[in-house]
């Protein structure tokens, strides 16, 4: 696939991040996820393609929602997955915190693991640490491992940990390691981002968050040449069945940074909505507003930081 569509779907991200940062800290999350979604649908109806929402939004919030098997664009060639959320931590524009996004991949059909809404355990790294994670092991061990392969001793690691009461025992035991610990209130996809990036203030995320989020995050590694593992974490029975009659008939099954997103002609694109480790939100201004979206390829190994001024209609 020649045409970069990642180009075309930040002006998607763009315009999903202002129309929910309109509702920043108004603590009304289901107002703000629907603004992002309706400007997403409708922005994405504009470009000439024929996709298939594999990943959406919202069924585990009970949000509104870009739903899985909706399809979107004009219809018209390149036939493509999508893999998004048009509103990515949405209590956080809720209720004015850091970290929101609107994201979007986008892979040839079938190439993205159909995740269950469902949490799911994973470690991600950038590029000087590929090969060296191994979710099987301890996070001490995991640690250390990558300590080595960047070349740095391990207490100068910052690990980024959703601050959760789940992870207590993983805070725990990052803390007996000696490394500086990055607890973020939500945003795994963004601090999973950041880890691979090169100067960016984290180094490893660890921890169980989204299953779908796991899947955004893995499409933007592929594009970065980062790593990542990762395994399902059922809550019930209920999930695990779910799974089962999905296709995934290992429920235990460790998934590596191929499984979850194949292939190298994966696109990824974000626009920041609320300030965070990765991007900046948006900032309104006499007259408009700025955005700042990173939008990225993986075949051509393309990273884009890419600043916009929207000037509004008098």
């Amino acid at each position: 696939m020649d045409r970069n569509l990642a180009l075309e779907f930040v002006r998607v991200t763009e315009a999903a991040a202002i129309a929910s940062s309109r509702l920043l800290g108004r603590g009304d999350p289901n107002a703000a996820d629907q603004a992002a979604t309706t400007a997403m649908r409708e922005g994405f109806n504009r470009i000439d393609m024929s996709a298939t929402v594999v990943i959406g939004e919202g069924e585990r919030d009970e949000a509104p929602m870009l739903f899985i098997g909706e399809k979107v664009g004009t219809g018209k060639d390149p036939e493509v997955d999508l893999a998004l959320d048009p509103l990515e931590c949405t209590n956080s524009v809720a209720y004015g915190r850091p970290n929101a996004l609107s994201v979007v991949a986008m892979a040839p059909k079938g190439k993205f693991l159909h995740a269950p809404d469902t949490y799911m355990e994973k470690i991600a790294v950038g590029h000087q640490a590929v090969g060296a994670i191994d979710i099987s092991k301890s996070a001490k061990e995991n640690l250390h491992a990558i300590a080595e392969a960047k070349g740095v001793p391990v207490g100068d690691l910052t690990v980024a940990i959703l601050e959760r009461e789940r992870h207590e025992k993983l805070i725990a035991e990052v803390r007996s390691v000696g490394c500086r610990i990055h607890l973020i209130p939500d945003g795994d996809v963004s601090a999973a981002i950041a880890a691979a990036i090169d100067g960016s203030s984290v180094d490893v995320l660890i921890g169980i968050g989204g299953a779908p989020e796991g899947v955004l995050a893995a499409a933007a590694l592929r594009c970065l040449g980062g790593d990542m593992q990762a395994r399902l974490a059922f809550r019930n029975e209920q999930e695990r069945a779910r799974s089962i009659a999905m296709g995934l008939t290992d429920p235990g099954r460790i998934f590596k940074l191929e499984d979850l997103a194949t292939g190298d002609n994966i696109m990824f694109a974000a626009t920041g909505i609320t300030d965070g480790d990765l991007l900046h939100g948006v900032r309104f201004h006499k007259g408009g507003c700025r955005t700042e979206s990173l939008v990225m390829r993986c075949k051509s190994r393309t990273i884009r930081f890419i600043t916009t001024e929207h000037v509004f209609e008098q």
